[in-house]
């Protein structure tokens, strides 16, 4: 007897949709929260960063990030050195340094250009082209982490997009907008910018995906102040020498600092829970709360057309994450992680936002001893025992356990 049609329909769509539901509402209402935590976290530093060009004669951006670079190395490797060991981090950074002097370096200039992008082009391109950020960071996604991105999560960079463009018409219509001293410069500095801040999302989510997120914004701190120091001493020293130190320019270098370093901290636990992607679309609504801060700061009007596009992020943010794909297999096989070291993981993206159903996989067998391929792997007890002294970085469903 032929299948009722009914039927027939209800177990094809079962079968497309399988693994492809919407994760839970606890879980996106945890990401989204995170995401504007860290939203605010960019509208904070925003502010203050405008407060001390009003108070310093010459801008010294090197300065203000070295602060929170130096902060970072400070807290999180004595933390690292404790729980896994000298050993594992050093076994850790001798194989795979590049990956994060690469983290660091595109850390630091995407800071720098950014901040000279504002100097020479026009507020509506420095906002326009910062949006160049999320088609860098989903190609990086597809290449290192392997994700396959369905079209409901298209519409859903999408929608935030237009979200986005709302409030670029709402700035412009309130006459919010200034002239380019030297639009063609600046332009190419923003999009400088914005790829290296792509290129930094992408690889820290790819790092603390295989390793605990405390030990990779250790290094980023580590490798971030020498480079960040570099820069400082090449371009800056004569700034910094006319300097006047009074006691608001302390107090708001400062606040930078440790914004910065909240949101550097919790930066991690966002990529594991969602994605590099996710995070990106949630500091869209950035330029929103900075409304807000201009509302009761500057007495700002808000118009509906403010409402109506962080409305229309949230609701991008929502369609992105709830029709997950499937979870690859592994993500790429680069050099430095084709071989498991004391203490990595695996936690592969196991939906639209990386978080529910992800899997983690602890290394296990053979493992190398101190990075080093030619001294052979330790045997299976040995690795068994070292890999219980380090103490688990996540929780059975990618949830995070240390920070």
């Amino acid at each position: 007897m032929a299948e009722p049609l009914r039927r027939r329909i209800a177990r094809n769509a079962a079968g497309c949709c399988a693994g492809r539901r919407f994760v839970d509402w606890r879980h996106f209402a945890a990401i989204l929260a995170l995401g504007q935590v860290l939203s605010l976290c960019i509208t904070g530093t925003s502010v203050v960063t405008n407060k001390l060009a009003e108070l310093q004669a010459a801008p010294v951006p090197c300065f203000q990030n070295g602060l929170v670079y130096a902060l970072l190395l400070a807290v999180y490797m004595p933390l690292a050195l404790a729980r896994l060991g000298p050993r594992v981090v050093w076994a850790n950074v001798r194989r795979r340094f590049y990956w994060y002097v690469l983290l660091a370096a595109v850390d630091v200039e995407g800071n720098y250009f950014v901040v000279k992008a504002y100097g020479y082009t026009s507020l509506l391109s420095c906002m326009l082209l910062d949006t160049w950020t999320l088609p860098c960071v989903m190609l990086l996604s597809f290449l290192l982490m392997r994700v396959r991105f369905r079209w409901t999560q298209i519409l859903g960079v999408l929608l935030c997009l237009g979200g986005m463009g709302l409030l670029i018409k709402g700035d412009m219509a309130a006459g919010k907008n200034y002239g380019a001293r030297d639009a063609l410069r600046g332009d190419l500095y923003m999009l400088l910018g914005a790829t290296c801040y792509a290129l930094s999302n992408t690889v820290e989510e790819f790092i603390v995906r295989h390793r605990p997120q405390y030990e990779t914004v250790a290094w980023l701190g580590f490798f971030g102040s020498v480079i960040n120091g570099v820069q400082m001493a090449a371009l800056e020293h004569r700034d910094l020498r006319r300097a006047v130190w009074t006691g608001p320019i302390v107090g708001y270098t400062v606040g930078f600092g440790l914004i910065m370093f909240v949101l550097y901290t919790l930066a991690p636990f966002l990529f594991r829970l969602s994605s590099a992607a996710f995070y990106n679309l949630s500091l869209l609504t950035s330029d929103f709360y900075g409304l807000v801060f201009a509302k009761y700061m500057f007495h700002d009007r808000i118009t509906s057309l403010y409402a109506g596009s962080f409305t229309m992020t949230v609701c991008g943010l929502f369609v992105y994450h709830a029709f997950p794909y499937d979870p690859p297999a592994h993500m790429a096989r680069l050099p430095g992680f084709r071989t498991p070291l004391p203490g990595d993981v695996e936690i592969t993206p196991g939906s639209a936002a990386g978080g529910g159903g992800s899997g983690q996989r602890r290394t296990q067998g053979l493992l190398p001893i101190a990075g080093d391929d030619d001294n052979g792997p330790l045997s299976v007890e040995a690795s068994s025992k070292q890999s219980a002294e380090i103490p688990p970085a996540c929780g059975a469903h990618g949830g995070i356990v240390s920070p």
